[in-house]
């Protein structure tokens, strides 16, 4: 793990990336990592996250500048920009059932190919994914998912990089960190090493990549 200022950390993601953003409408979101995304323009980016959040809040920032060309969430329906931009073909969308959402990250995290899921059988949703029996029943597998950067937002971090998260920010952000090459954090607060009790580290330190300074 290496500390870095967020202007660092961000130069580091080229146009084009795919970035794993965590965070429920903005709640447990890396606004400081956002914010220099929005401010170093990084175009033609492929976004996973849970949703758009609003205009001018989390991601919501990064439709605000037309930042995005594909965008797998679980729903849109707060940002109506976001929608503006899937109806004029600016952005490609992919909504994903939020479990199946969850455990393609999961999934891409922990070295699998992919989750079997019942969620869609005999729907438009199966079209063209490969449909497994098992135990007689119809399951779809729903391939993993990864990307280049994680942007994660913790409530505590220590000086190694071991991460705790407070209340609902613990949504997505945990997984995301294991599911993506490179993994950039913001935290609330920078601990020194064994204030965070080992029972409390949600992600070890292993998984992070860089930490944003708080100076």
């Amino acid at each position: 793990m290496k500390a870095v200022s967020v202007e660092e950390a961000v130069a580091m993601i080229p146009a084009g990336a795919s970035l794993m953003v965590g965070g429920f409408m903005g709640v447990g979101t890396p606004e400081r990592l956002l914010d220099e995304v929005v401010r170093q323009r990084k175009t033609g980016l492929t976004l996973i996250s849970n949703d758009a959040a609003t205009p001018g809040k989390g991601v919501g920032k990064l439709f605000d500048q037309a930042l995005v060309t594909k965008l797998t969430a679980t729903h849109i329906g707060l940002n109506p920009k976001a929608q503006q931009q899937m109806l004029a073909n600016q952005i490609a969308v992919d909504l994903v059932p939020q479990g199946t959402f969850v455990e393609r990250i999961r999934a891409g995290g922990c070295g699998l190919g992919g989750v079997l899921t019942p969620t869609g059988v005999g729907t438009l949703v199966a079209e063209g994914k490969r449909q497994v029996e098992v135990d007689g029943k119809p399951f779809l597998l729903e391939t993993a998912l990864r990307a280049q950067f994680a942007l994660v937002h913790a409530f505590l971090a220590d000086y190694l990089g071991n991460l705790a998260y407070a209340l609902t920010s613990r949504n997505f952000n945990p997984v995301m960190a294991m599911a993506a090459d490179t993994v950039i954090v913001t935290a609330e607060h920078i601990v020194p090493v064994g204030v965070i009790a080992p029972d409390h580290v949600v992600t070890p330190a292993p998984l992070v990549d860089y930490l944003i300074t708080n100076g």
